[in-house]
């Protein structure tokens, strides 16, 4: 069977892309469907007003429920004038032939989902079940996850521009909680005569080189610290600045730490779950008043220490040092974070409207192909039907089996 799927994938990989485009020769006028996400502090959308009518121009439908927009600014009359019909409630949204959300879609989304629809969303596979997986198949979905779509250069966009703006918004937020009104009155940058705060970063990735230069900008000492030498390499390369980065070293990590104002847990996960490379003794040591921003918790945090908190109450303290603790933190940015996530859809829409439809660009462009995780209702995703123990179908198959 491995051979047979070999044979094919390398047969597939010869067409053209304009050979393949023709699956879907003529222009489609795709039906967008968004519906206001209930997911707690959920506050992006995934397409602005301004994508919406560039969309209509184009020839699309889009209906947006009620409200959805409104936690990031955007109101129902902008995407009326936008050319979006606002719909009153979740069942009309559902009959649109592509659902868009800026958040997982949830078990009672589920049971709204048509027979062949296309869902465009994230995944964040912790909070998926067995049930919701099986459901979607049963239906014949086709569902498309943003954190495994793939863009030039090998780079996943969709997570990218999130953790830029994560690892931004973390060292904003760090120097809030340094000042006065919660710390010891420290500013981050320092002045003459006045050394500046030092904030160490755990992990070199997008959210720590994002991190890195804000805090840089602001005039903070940075430590950067990550097990991968080749991500601390380029992260020296691209600031275009000398700062000290180590390896992940307990005992110097701990001598760093305990030095530190500031700490930003942005390690990559593996194997689902982040590695707590800070102990709580190494908590224990840090200066007090010192603030801990855990940006990895959404897969369970880089410290010890570290327990999950939301915006309402973003932080509290243990053994004197303030923790801040919220998943999804681009969310609290909602309406920065809604224009990235319009800027990244809006092409890959446009594209699947040219190709016949989104399940026609899937034949030819592999970016997009990467992305999904369920095909008419075939688990394309090895890791996941292992996860759920769910039949895996290999996807280049499916589509050379389409010809």
């Amino acid at each position: 069977m491995e051979s047979i799927i070999g044979k094919l994938k390398s047969e597939y990989a010869l067409y053209p892309k304009e050979v393949l485009a023709e699956i879907g020769n003529s222009k489609k006028s795709l039906f967008l469907g968004i519906p206001k996400e209930t997911e707690f502090q959920e506050k992006r959308i995934p397409l602005t007003p301004n994508s919406v009518a560039a969309l209509v121009n184009y020839g699309f439908k889009i209906s947006i429920e009620q409200d959805a927009g409104i936690n990031a600014n955007f109101s129902n009359e902008d995407y009326l004038k936008a050319g979006a019909n606002i719909a009153l409630n979740k069942e009309d949204i559902f009959k649109a032939d592509v659902i868009l959300k800026s958040a997982p879609i949830s078990a009672p989304e589920i049971s709204l989902l048509q027979k062949n629809q296309i869902v465009i969303a994230p995944i964040l596979l912790p909070t998926q079940t067995k049930t919701m997986i099986k459901t979607m198949m049963e239906k014949r979905i086709t569902a498309i996850a943003f954190e495994y779509v793939r863009g030039d250069y090998n780079t996943y966009p969709f997570m990218r521009s999130m953790s830029e703006i994560a690892g931004n918004y973390a060292i904003l937020t760090a120097s809030k909680y340094l000042s006065n009104e919660y710390g010891s009155g420290i500013l981050l940058g320092g002045i003459a005569g006045q050394p500046p705060a030092k904030v160490l970063i755990l992990g070199a990735g997008t959210v720590g080189e994002a991190a890195a230069k804000a805090a840089l900008a602001l005039g903070a000492s940075v430590q950067v610290f990550d097990d991968n030498i080749f991500r601390l390499s380029r992260l020296q390369s691209d600031l275009g600045h000398k700062i000290y980065t180590s390896v992940i070293d307990p005992i110097n990590l701990a001598k760093n730490i305990a030095r530190a104002h500031v700490v930003i847990g942005a390690l990559k996960p593996k194997n689902g779950k982040t590695p707590k490379v800070v102990t709580e003794d190494m908590v224990c040591a840090m200066k007090k008043n010192a603030v801990i921003i855990d940006v990895s918790i959404d897969h369970g945090g880089c410290f010890e220490t570290s327990m999950v908190t939301n915006h309402n109450e973003p932080i509290y303290r243990k053994h004197d040092v303030l923790h801040y603790c919220v998943p999804n933190i681009a969310s609290n940015v909602s309406k920065t974070a809604s224009y990235a996530l319009s800027n990244i859809l809006s092409p890959i829409l446009k594209n699947a409207a040219d190709s016949g439809g989104i399940e026609c660009l899937l034949k030819y462009d592999a970016n997009l192909r990467q992305g999904a995780f369920l095909y008419k209702g075939a688990l394309t995703k090895e890791f996941i039907a292992t996860k759920f123990d769910l039949k895996f179908t290999d996807l280049d198959l499916l589509m050379s089996a389409d010809f």
